[in-house]
């Protein structure tokens, strides 16, 4: 079987799951993390000393230099399209982290770029793999709830991520494209593929930018989908630094012959310490072990995501073509959520409804 080559932009983070979950899929001959590129030189050096890749600060040369099978793009928002397209253009494969872009005309460029060169193009919508998620889609295919009538969707970070993680990208991020994302395509997932057609958004701003960060605390978002149903949507990073939780999220849907309910972030798991205070774990996103050999293992669906594209990368490497790869989301889901989040700012700029449909 094949072992893909593959790189990884963007170190911070998010970028960290990347390295973790190419290098373990090393140790079982899935794949081989080759190279990866970051701007922050110090940090480079950090990644490079525990991971042990060929280190770059310019993403070109790690294209010229590497003989890449697949990339994975874990940039702020707004900068992926960059990346993605120059290596499609050079046949490598891709995964971006969500969302795929915040302009529909940046996600079609990619889509036709990619599908040009017949390039995989892959979105890392993790929810779609988590088990819960994966149960409520099985009830409702089964025809448990009947149809969806309507729903409603949370997702709230604690302060630090915009206020320490990332101040100056925040402000060219919200609440609806750093988090909300992630629940609109979960929607979308869980309904089969269904498509929003409009949408009314409203937000505030207050606790960031009196902190000096220009952004929105939080988007309220009401979409409704081809379906029928309507989902609302709220979404925020202001959560308290003392909150049990980086993220509190969730999602819940009605239909008409039954519900379907996921408290996402208190999965059981609850410690209370004298210096933590109280904290509930996710470990079905992502949990740390040791081998047989002692060395450091990451599961949860944070990293099968990830490790999806790499094992789709070995099918194509083999000779399959990319209808071969079974479902996956695909950069027309990255579109679809695109499309609600753009419909989202659309709203918030112009206090009106807008159709989803024309944009």
């Amino acid at each position: 079987m094949a072992q893909a080559r593959i790189g990884v932009i963007g170190l911070g983070e998010f970028g960290i799951q990347h390295l973790r979950c190419f290098r373990q899929m090393g140790y079982w001959g899935e794949a081989q993390l080759v190279a990866a590129c970051d701007m922050n030189e110090e940090l480079l050096q950090k990644r490079q000393e525990e991971f042990g890749f060929n280190a770059y600060t310019d993403f070109r040369e790690m294209f010229d230099k590497e003989n890449l099978d697949g990339v994975t793009v874990v940039t702020p928002d707004y900068l992926h399209k960059m990346f993605v397209v120059e290596a499609a253009e050079r046949g490598i494969h891709v995964l971006s982290e969500k969302p795929l872009d915040v302009t529909m005309e940046g996600c079609r460029e990619m889509i036709e770029v990619s599908e040009k060169g017949g390039i995989l193009l892959q979105v890392d919508f993790h929810k779609r793999f988590d088990e819960y998620h994966i149960a409520m889609r099985q009830k409702i295919e089964a025809g448990d709830l009947g149809e969806i009538e309507y729903g409603y969707a949370h997702m709230e970070d604690r302060i630090e991520v915009p206020r320490d993680w990332w101040p100056r990208a925040a402000e060219k991020s919200s609440p609806a494209w750093f988090l909300g994302i992630h629940f609109y395509d979960l929607a979308r997932f869980l309904m089969g593929g269904a498509k929003g057609v409009r949408v009314w958004a409203t937000g505030a701003r207050k606790k960031l930018p009196s902190l000096g960060v220009e952004a929105w605390d939080s988007i309220s978002a009401k979409v409704e989908f081809d379906n029928g149903s309507t989902v609302m949507f709220d979404t925020s990073w202001i959560m308290p630094d003392p909150f049990e939780a980086i993220v509190n999220q969730g999602i819940r849907l009605v239909g008409t012959e039954g519900m379907l309910e996921c408290d996402s972030q208190d999965r059981g798991t609850i410690t209370c310490t004298y210096g933590e205070g109280m904290a509930t774990h996710n470990k079905s996103f992502l949990r740390e072990k040791q081998d047989k050999q002692g060395r450091q293992i990451f599961e949860g669906y944070g990293m099968d995501s990830i490790a999806d594209f790499a094992r789709n990368v070995n099918v194509l490497i083999d000779g399959g073509s990319i209808a071969d790869l079974g479902e996956f989301p695909t950069a027309y889901d990255g579109l679809e959520a695109t499309r609600i989040g753009v419909g989202v700012h659309k709203s918030l700029d112009t206090g009106e409804l807008v159709d989803l449909t024309e944009l």
